[in-house]
């Protein structure tokens, strides 16, 4: 080494530290936009733009102000699933109460060459995830023998809390579509932020079918899962999320608008 020059040292250490920085990417990080019991309670308002959702992720899910139907947020574009079962491109101006995007970066794949139901889905994805204590980004391409979906038409003041809505939920049920499941696990200690466990929305490759899924057969998929490490939380400053009551447990009525409705 004492033989090198000053210009080869200077170009090896650089080089070792390029290196040491490629084999270290930064974690990936999920944003947050409020929290899923203020939309459970009813705080259907936000105030943060689609623009400005989309500077912090390129794959996501949430809803627009007055929960007017369903957002799926893939490859960079933000998706409206309404409740009349039409799917638009959002504007850069519409508002959202509650959303969670990420930079999708896929850490491992595997394939679905089998029927598989969602329990099924989330049962193998279990299997594979070695720290459930992480986020994850779940992205599921393929065939699809069965979907049932649902979105919820906007809503007026005075707003009645989530779990109360979803009775009037207007549901599609769609055989033999392709498309794109996008979806994250939360981990249990989210609750209260988040939706604990997995959380699905779905597009269709041609635009026509959507919205917050149910209950689905995929016949067969590609799966993609990125784990994400960072989280960062934007809460609303509106006087709607500072009195809402976030105090309470809402688990039971998580449950009743995650799922099929049994009333």
């Amino acid at each position: 080494m004492k033989n090198l020059s000053l210009a080869s040292l200077l170009f090896f250490a650089t080089t070792v530290t390029t290196l040491s920085c490629a084999q270290t990417p930064p974690p990936a990080k999920a944003f947050h936009y409020s929290t899923i019991d203020a939309l459970l309670a009813g705080a259907y308002e936000g105030e943060l733009t689609v623009d400005e959702l989309k500077l912090k992720g390129d794959f996501g899910i949430g809803t627009f102000n007055r929960v007017d139907g369903e957002m799926i947020v893939l490859d960079g574009e933000v998706f409206q699933f309404k409740a009349d079962g039409s799917v638009v491109k959002a504007s850069g101006t519409q508002l959202t109460p509650f959303a969670v995007v990420t930079r999708f970066n896929a850490d491992f794949r595997y394939d679905i060459s089998k029927e598989t139901g969602m329990k099924e889905l989330e049962d193998m994805l279990d299997q594979r995830l070695d720290n459930k204590n992480l986020f994850y980004a779940i992205r599921v391409e393929g065939d699809f023998k069965q979907l049932t979906t649902r979105a919820i038409a906007p809503q007026d003041k005075p707003y009645k809390p989530l779990a109360e809505v979803t009775k009037t939920q207007t549901l599609f049920n769609y055989t033999n579509t392709k498309g794109v499941l996008v979806g994250f696990r939360s981990p249990g200690f989210a609750k209260g932020f988040n939706v604990p466990g997995y959380h699905w929305h779905y597009l269709s490759n041609d635009h026509k079918a959507g919205g917050h899924v149910l209950a689905l057969s995929l016949s067969l998929g590609a799966i993609k899962v990125g784990a994400v490490s960072d989280i960062e939380i934007k809460l609303p400053t509106n006087d709607q999320f500072a009195t809402t009551n976030q105090t309470i447990d809402r688990s039971k009525e998580l449950k009743a608008v995650e799922g099929l409705r049994k009333d």
